[in-house]
């Protein structure tokens, strides 16, 4: 069986057991309400959960920077540099909650690795449901192997 069967085999039982997934194409910025597939729906799993996908300012003020200064960072911030507009987003996250500093992670998933990783090792316990989101169940595996 070639390489393409085997993986035309495999869809079609995936398609048959309905697990198949797709992408869908929506229209807009993530909101309550959200165009897919030009069909006007209720979003329950967006994480923009302030709202601020669609706000006008934020909008404003990314295309703002984009212009003034391009897009993407090119690398990580330890290895192409920090921003001006991060470092002054986490001084004010900071000023706000009182905290001497504060640090963004691009995605939830790299938050969650990087602080159970940073507060749990190989010597502490961690007690967590195995239905628990992947990157959790992936950082509790993580802090686990970590050289003490």
């Amino acid at each position: 069986m070639s390489f393409d069967d085997f993986l035309s085999q495999r869809l079609e039982q995936r398609k048959a057991v309905g697990l198949h997934r797709h992408r869908r194409t929506v229209k807009g910025a993530a909101s309550v309400h959200q165009n897919v597939d030009a069909q006007s729906l209720v979003n329950f799993c967006s994480n923009d959960y302030l709202g601020l996908a669609g706000h006008a300012q934020a909008r404003q003020a990314m295309s703002d920077v984009a212009i003034g200064e391009g897009v993407g960072s090119g690398a990580s911030h330890l290895v192409s540099g920090h921003s001006r507009y991060h470092q002054a987003l986490e001084a004010a996250l900071a000023h706000t909650t009182g905290r001497e500093s504060a640090l963004l992670f691009s995605t939830g998933y790299m938050a969650n690795i990087g602080l159970i990783t940073a507060l749990a090792g190989p010597s502490q316990h961690i007690i967590a449901d195995k239905l628990n989101h992947a990157s959790l169940v992936d950082a509790c595996q993580l802090s686990c192997q970590q050289n003490g």
